[in-house]
């Protein structure tokens, strides 16, 4: 009987169940449960938003499932829906004009040797590296130096010189990846420098124009600080509405169009998921 017992706890039955316990206890190692923590961390705080902009008191308390918040939000919440309107005119602007410039200056950097490359290159990521509270108060300084008056304008300069860092290196990370014998064969074919530019550099640089473009949009819609110090009256965006509204007490109103903002966010993410693998692909 000994014998029987002995053969059977060295089958491979016996075997299997030990790399089954062996799988099962690395499912809870510590790199997954950090993992579970950090998911938890991040988006409880968007299900809590969720869940209050259906309440109906103001408090804290849940008194039952209303949609009394989303009523105000679409019919009498002028103020807040002008400054949503600046917020979305202003990060469209300046992404384009960001977009534009970071991707010509990419293309640039990385076809073309000049003795100020590596300068260039250099101060690229000065945006990126300093806080924004310097940049704001630099941008403050040289818009009363030159005598430009505070205002949506000197929103749209300020937000479209710190977008450009990312457009840049979004399309610089693509540039990379190009393959040159690609514009060996446009050449060879007879297209010059611009059918080049036009016909086969932007069409495959455009995973990362679309990217940066969406970056920009997304760090232009959420920045607060430099927008406060640039800022004039009669241009108050949506963070700086929400910080003024801040002062006496958030409303669930604000709750209502942070829903809209993320459903938006998530069906242009998931549109934009395929549109993106399908310019990449060709």
């Amino acid at each position: 009987m000994s014998g029987i017992i002995a053969f059977r706890k060295g089958t491979p039955t016996g075997e299997a169940a030990k790399h089954a316990r062996r799988a099962y206890r690395k499912r809870f190692s510590f790199s997954q449960t950090m993992f579970l923590a950090t998911i938890v961390f991040l988006f409880l705080p968007l299900f809590v938003l969720i869940l209050y902009s259906f309440n109906g008191s103001k408090g804290m308390g849940w008194t039952g499932f209303s949609l009394v918040w989303y009523e105000k939000l679409f019919f009498n919440s002028a103020d807040l829906w002008r400054a949503f309107g600046n917020s979305a005119l202003i990060a469209l602007a300046s992404a384009a004009t960001a977009t534009v410039i970071g991707t010509l200056g990419a293309i640039g950097v990385n076809w073309y040797e000049f003795k100020l490359k590596k300068y260039i290159q250099g101060i690229t990521f000065l945006p990126m590296i300093l806080p924004e509270i310097i940049i704001g108060v630099s941008l403050l300084i040289f818009f009363a130096g030159v005598g430009l008056k505070l205002g949506l304008f000197t929103i749209y300069i300020a937000h479209t010189t710190f977008n450009l860092p990312f457009v840049y290196l979004m399309v610089m990370a693509r540039l990379d990846e190009f393959d040159y014998s690609i514009i060996e064969a446009a050449h060879d074919l007879g297209a010059n420098e611009r059918q080049t530019l036009l016909k086969v550099i932007i069409p495959m640089s455009m995973p990362g124009i679309v990217s940066g473009f969406l970056t920009a949009v997304t760090l232009s819609l959420e920045d607060f600080v430099i927008t406060f110090f640039v800022s004039g009256p009669g241009s108050t965006t949506l963070p700086l509405y929400v910080y003024s509204a801040i002062r006496f007490g958030v409303s669930p109103v604000i709750n209502a169009l942070s829903v809209i903002m993320i459903l938006g966010t998530v069906v242009l993410a998931f549109s934009l998921r395929n549109f993106l693998k399908y310019i990449a692909a060709k």
